[in-house]
């Protein structure tokens, strides 16, 4: 099956952009011969990118795509556009840039979900004094010992890959290797290679929990990041969809992948996941107290929104950075060293929208989810999230029809 000309023209545009910026292409998989010819041409300027990206965008309805491919392009040509006026020093709003990228628009939460969330936490963890120090307290204490990490990381991939591979059949050869690394300002990330394999890189700087590594496995591995990487490759890059070899940052893509594999532990493992972890930590011999924890989470659910706040702050009121950090501590009841972890992330040009992602996402995907019949319709549902080459614009109209 030969390339589709305007598809060759669309990777050939979205491969270019790592040439402003190593590491805007977050995955390809397709022709290297195409990304070598990137790579040894001029370096592009970014009004060319942006000049490129329109030329495309008015091509595409005559491009003989079916219907959902014509829609998955066009979002994400949207995207690499506004993404090539920055790069070019156009001044571009905060929420029109969020807009561009992702499809989707955002608005401050609000506190007095935040100030319940504190209710609950408060409820769960009970005790005297600040909550703050609580929260720390419980924090720490649910710190995974360091020369325990690789195990526990092991285990928790081996149970629920078992899991995945029952409902969401994978290829025999896929694989996920495991490292840790240090001064990123993420907490995991997943490296897709292709060939159903990728690497999945465990920030060391950041203290991991008990409680949040089955959702850190299953986000990056099982049924998340990797899982969607190979169920696409084996369907639709099998299929001739060459566009889904390509994995750009800043495009509907993120919103839809992120949205997906933070509902991936509730979407695999479901209510009662804290108890179910507790037994894969009894096996290890560290003592977690399940129940607890998953309230705690149900808690801090509802402080979602905060971190897209924090970005609002920083980049639509241009507030200080110490102003912004005292607003995550305050909700987040984080520690000074994770807000500023936190504002590192948000402050990156790369990366300064990518919080939408989560926020959005999350909301977006999980109220779809939510809206099923059933709970086979539900696995339905999160198999199509997978599996299609869904936009948020397409989740919309599924919302509203049902």
């Amino acid at each position: 099956m030969g390339s589709h000309p305007f598809v060759t023209e669309y990777l050939r545009l979205g491969l270019a952009f790592d040439r402003l910026e190593e590491g805007f292409v977050d995955a390809y998989t397709g022709d290297p011969r195409l990304r070598r010819e990137v790579e040894n041409a001029a370096v592009p300027e970014p009004v060319q990118l942006a000049r490129h990206a329109a030329e495309l965008r008015a091509a595409l309805p005559e491009a003989g795509l079916s219907a959902q491919r014509t829609e998955f392009l066009d979002a994400h040509l949207v995207a690499m556009h506004c993404s090539a006026r920055k790069f070019a020093g156009e001044q571009i709003g905060f929420v029109d840039e969020v807009r561009a990228y992702f499809d989707v628009d955002i608005a401050p939460g609000d506190p007095d979900d935040y100030q319940q969330a504190h209710r609950m936490m408060d409820e769960v963890l009970g005790g005297d004094g600040p909550l703050g120090e609580r929260v720390a307290a419980y924090r720490r204490g649910d710190e995974i010992p360091p020369d325990k990490l690789a195990t526990c990381v092991e285990a928790f991939s081996s149970a629920l890959r078992e899991r995945v591979r029952a409902r969401h059949p994978l290829p025999d050869n896929e694989h996920v290797t495991y490292e840790v690394v240090g001064d990123k300002p993420w907490s995991g990330f997943n490296y897709y290679l292709g060939n159903f394999q990728s690497t999945v890189a465990i920030n060391s700087d950041l203290k991991q929990h008990m409680a949040n590594l089955p959702s850190l496995i299953a986000h990056e591995a099982y049924p998340g990041h990797h899982t969607e990487h190979c169920r696409k490759e084996a369907g639709l890059v099998a299929a001739g969809e060459e566009e889904q070899t390509l994995f750009l940052v800043n495009t509907p893509q993120c919103l839809m992948a992120e949205g997906l594999a933070d509902l991936a532990l509730q979407s695999i493992v479901g209510p009662g996941w804290g108890v179910w972890a507790q037994e894969v930590y009894a096996d290890l011999g560290l003592r977690f107290d399940g129940e607890r924890a998953e309230r705690f989470a149900a808690a801090s659910a509802k402080l979602l929104s905060v971190r897209q706040d924090a970005a609002l702050l920083l980049h639509d009121q241009h507030r200080s950075h110490d102003e912004v950090a005292q607003f995550l501590q305050r909700w987040s009841l984080s520690t000074p060293e994770r807000a500023r972890q936190a504002l590192r992330f948000l402050s990156s040009p790369l990366w300064r929208a990518y919080i939408s992602t989560y926020v959005e996402g999350y909301r977006l995907l999980g109220g779809w989810l939510d809206s099923a019949v059933d709970a086979q319709d539900r696995v339905e549902r999160f198999g199509r999230l997978l599996d299609e080459p869904l936009t948020p614009g397409a989740i919309r109209r599924m919302a509203v029809t049902g």
